[in-house]
């Protein structure tokens, strides 16, 4: 047992500050300022971050150290350990994970793509209003499918609205000069254009010129050359080829019907893909997921919301992408967990809307069936411990708030659970729960990890406060704070929980024994002393148990335009064999953008 353990059990701290206070005075010893061998052991036993030396720990002490003596030193006062603590380095997400960091060079089946539903509504797809702001809200939120639902408009003008419904119109070709001006802001890969085709031959061919002169010398209208047979290309592609009008486009992705998976086995070609709406795919997931990840090996699934969902609602994207879809469109507009999923998903490779498959899901001598109760003999243990929030925003009544915090575990069935810490009444400013939660997962590359912050306004009955969620893969160990989030995704700062995390990965073979020390998290801090032996034993406990393609997928009158690092990839699929433009086909088109 460490000293830390034997220390004397003091009174739980009642502030965030109070809690990095009882840290730092458990690793200084009583020193007025903590040297860099204490703070490299700080790092290796609570923050387990293996790799970190005195180098480390020394530029630590150079980032976030203002004291002049104790910068000579080198060593870290009070203060200047605080800065680090609440630094974006003690931020749960790992912050290597901000920018890309993920093999851009797999084929595009190979990768989870942020897809948009509707793109142009608003609000719900009834009477809701189409908005060219909708495109460049996805678009700033790293989306790169959208989707175009194109109708005959007057003077020749082709339109954009939910056809057949009293949802408000805008022009086509202003779509396109938007998406032009916004593509990029934030990703500079590909961006799919879904066009749902309803236009005349007439209007298709207006279509055709506005995106060759709205998007410039960029349309992609021949294969790659130096690409293998029977491969889509990677994001990082780039090609520049002018095509000529819509029917002339169709390069690399034409729709079919889906059939089955043994027609689409012996049938279908690489270039072509398929799209279905959420109540096929469910029963395709859910009956036959094997057959279901290895479709999605070859070929790009597009999934998209029931049209009984008038409200414009979602479904949750998780059940799609446990079997490999690319393309789960959702509702932008639309806020809420599946949003929030979402948001989760596509944060990590830097934001830029494209994050590579886990290695479950990609092709491999290994059969996966994300239905299966049972993938590993060792699962992963995720041990959580709640401590405590900080400045959580109040409603507009400024009435008390009675926070509870929610974590979810958003993976394959088996591994989907929710937990709650206690209710803590009328404490928004620095609310203290000092919960411990553990997890059992058997396939944590799959998984979403959401923290919800809920206030306790009835018995049986909650409102939304705050969350955030992020893949588990990307969750950082040790003392971290979680950053919050509003409904909409936007900060919340400084509104944020301070957690602790451990994850205990047995290594293949054997499950190795966890001692006290190695995982349970030492420190003054009461809270944590006084449960650091119920930590443990549930360890032990856990342990012993172009720059831009354009493609087109079509369903029974819409296509996909993919947009790829600045490339349009302009390809045109009709129902038809003969290829000819006629009303209600698919449309797909892929434009290059050429970047100075």
């Amino acid at each position: 047992m460490t000293e830390l353990v034997k220390m004397k059990r003091s009174k739980a701290p009642t502030t965030r500050r109070a809690e990095i206070q009882q840290l730092y005075q458990c690793y200084s010893a009583g020193m007025t300022s903590l040297p860099s061998s204490a703070l490299l052991k700080f790092l290796h036993k609570e923050q387990m971050e293996l790799t970190a030396d005195e180098d480390t720990a020394e530029s630590l002490i150079d980032r976030y150290e203002i004291e002049e003596t104790a910068r000579e030193n080198r060593s870290m006062t009070f203060e200047g350990f605080l800065r680090y603590m609440e630094s974006k380095v003690c931020c749960v997400f790992n912050q290597a994970h901000t920018s890309v960091y993920q093999d851009m060079d797999q084929p595009l089946t190979s990768y989870f793509i942020s897809s948009s539903h509707n793109t142009y509504l608003t609000g719900d797809q009834l009477i809701g209003k189409s908005h060219l702001d909708a495109y460049v809200w996805a678009l700033r939120k790293g989306c790169r499918c959208l989707e175009i639902d194109t109708w005959d408009g007057p003077d020749m003008e082709p339109i954009v609205y939910h056809g057949y419904t009293l949802t408000t119109k805008i022009l086509f070709k202003d779509v396109i000069t938007t998406v032009a001006q916004h593509a990029f802001e934030v990703s500079p890969y590909p961006v799919i254009l879904s066009l749902e085709n309803h236009c005349s031959q007439q209007q298709q061919e207006v279509m055709a010129q506005y995106l060759v002169s709205i998007l410039g010398d960029m349309l992609l209208t021949a294969p790659l050359d130096h690409l293998a047979g029977g491969e889509l290309p990677s994001p990082n592609e780039k090609k520049v080829v002018i095509a000529e009008a819509l029917s002339d486009l169709v390069i690399y992705t034409r729709s079919v019907k889906f059939i089955g998976f043994s027609h689409s086995r012996d049938h279908q070609s690489y270039f072509e893909n398929t799209s279905m709406a959420e109540k096929k795919a469910r029963k395709l997931a859910s009956g036959s997921g094997l057959n279901f990840v290895q479709h999605n090996q070859r070929f790009l699934t597009r999934i998209y919301p029931a049209g009984s969902r008038m409200s414009s609602s979602n479904y949750n994207p998780q059940e799609f992408w446990n079997v490999g879809s690319q393309l789960v469109a959702l509702n932008f507009q639309s806020l809420g967990l599946p949003m929030d999923l979402n948001d989760g998903r596509f944060q990590d490779n830097g934001g830029c809307g494209y994050v590579l498959k886990p290695a479950v899901l990609l092709p491999s001598d290994r059969s996966f069936d994300p239905i299966c109760s049972r993938h590993r003999l060792k699962p992963t243990h995720l041990l959580l411990k709640v401590i405590s929030g900080s400045n959580l925003p109040v409603s507009r009544s400024n009435k008390g708030l009675d926070p509870f915090v929610r974590v979810e575990i958003h993976g394959i069935p088996s591994d989907s659970r929710k937990k709650n810490t206690q209710t803590v009444k009328n404490n928004s400013l620095s609310p203290h729960w000092d919960s411990d939660m553990n997890f059992i997962i058997s396939v944590p590359e799959l998984c979403l990890i959401r923290f919800c912050v809920r206030d306790q306004t009835g018995l049986l009955s909650s409102e939304f406060v705050g969350q955030y969620t992020l893949p588990f893969t990307s969750m950082m160990k040790g003392y971290r704070w979680v950053p919050l989030r509003s409904r909409d995704g936007c900060s919340l700062d400084p509104a944020s929980l301070f957690i602790f995390v451990c994850v205990v990965a047995p290594p293949a073979g054997r499950i190795p024994a966890v001692h006290q020390d190695q995982f349970a998290p030492s420190s003054r801090i009461n809270h944590l002393s006084s449960s650091r032996s119920s930590l443990s034993s549930l360890i032990m406990a856990s342990a012993r148990s172009l720059l831009f393609f354009c493609f087109l997928f079509f369903t029974f009158t819409s296509s996909t335009i993919p947009y790829i690092n600045g490339t349009f990839l302009y390809t045109s699929c009709e129902e038809k064999t003969d290829m000819r433009p006629l009303k209600h086909t698919r449309t797909t088109h892929c434009i290059e953008r050429i970047w100075p």
